[in-house]
């Protein structure tokens, strides 16, 4: 499988084919990890890391396999970099496909990072858009082709907000990989129907399905993977926190939704999470509305089902594997 010089931007670029090898390097390369073999392959070379939003697990992972495979960084945050104010999108690029082999942009509209690798002449990653979070599948299949052995036929449900980056690449994934997806959630956060007819006709391919409910009782039924993620995404305005929580509050992941599942269910869930009141979002959306958690019960969070930290992990392993399968 060769890879060298291509982007990372969103998952309807790659085949299932490609986005197996990616799992399973990631596998390869975490395993090295593990054992200490060193495996800095790729000395000499240097990527920018562009964050116009901020990240604690997106900027470690990157750091920490760009130092594991030999590269140096560049942090560049919301105030480090004329991006889009002083300088446009396209110079930008110009300028750091000049200095750097490899270039990571993690912020807005999936339209920026496309232009970005238009004009960069390097490698393009997308550390996350509005619309598309392709590092974090990588991660997630790994995850869960680890913990339950296999991807193709895993029912894998997702809950809450299913319009924007984690239910869209989630879907698309899932569909490639011949998982049956479901979107389990209210009608008006169902994906765009477009990209639900594309993942449909994949999943046609690969042998999944994909399904949308608003019954948590058929979504949840004999599920192998329940997946959320906050209910209001990064830039959103305060004022959505009220409606979101009146409306998704009954697609929470607790006990409930749990034993309707499979006994080997594993819950997962991109990070961070509001299922307790140890932030300062948390204690202020306790103050305002009362809840004491949010899109995850604290009980299904730190319970035996929870895979979410070892998903975390696997967020380093698996952009190694994206950075070295596109620059080796």
């Amino acid at each position: 499988m060769n890879l060298k010089g291509r982007n990372f931007l969103k998952m309807k670029d790659f085949s299932a084919e490609e986005i197996e090898y990616l799992i399973d390097l990631s596998a390869e390369l975490k395993e090295k990890k593990k054992k200490g073999v060193l495996h800095d392959e790729l000395r000499g070379k240097n990527i920018a890391l562009i964050f116009e939003k901020t990240s604690t697990r997106t900027r470690c992972s990157f750091e920490v396999a760009a130092h594991d495979l030999g590269m140096g960084t560049t942090y560049l945050d919301p105030s480090g970099s004329q991006i889009g104010k002083k300088e446009s999108i396209a110079d930008t690029a110009r300028v750091l496909g000049r200095m750097y082999e490899g270039i990571e942009y993690r912020g807005f509209g999936q339209d920026i990072v496309e232009e970005l690798a238009e004009y960069a002449g390097v490698p393009v990653w997308n550390g996350l858009t509005n619309e598309s979070h392709p590092t974090q599948m990588i991660a997630d299949m790994l995850t869960v082709k680890e913990k339950l052995g296999k991807l193709k036929g895993v029912k894998f449900v997702y809950m809450g907000d299913a319009r924007y980056n984690m239910g869209n690449s989630l879907m698309v994934t899932a569909a490639k990989l011949g998982m049956d997806f479901v979107a389990c959630t209210s009608k008006k956060y169902f994906p765009d129907e477009e990209l639900v007819a594309y993942a449909r006709a994949e999943a046609e391919k690969s042998g999944g399905s994909v399904e949308l409910t608003e019954s948590v009782e058929q979504g949840c039924k004999d599920a192998d993977v329940i997946y959320t993620d906050v209910w209001v995404s990064m830039g959103e305005p305060d004022e959505v926190w009220e409606e979101r929580i009146k409306e998704l509050k009954p697609y929470q992941v607790n006990r409930q939704a749990l034993e309707l599942a499979k006994d080997s269910v594993i819950f997962m869930h991109c990070l961070p999470a509001f299922h307790d009141l140890d932030t300062k979002i948390g204690k202020e959306i306790h103050e305002k509305f009362g809840l004491d958690e949010m899109e995850v019960t604290d009980e299904v969070f730190e319970g035996p089902h929870s895979v979410v930290f070892d998903e975390a992990e696997n967020r380093m392993h698996s952009i190694k594997a994206v950075m070295y399968a596109t620059l080796k």
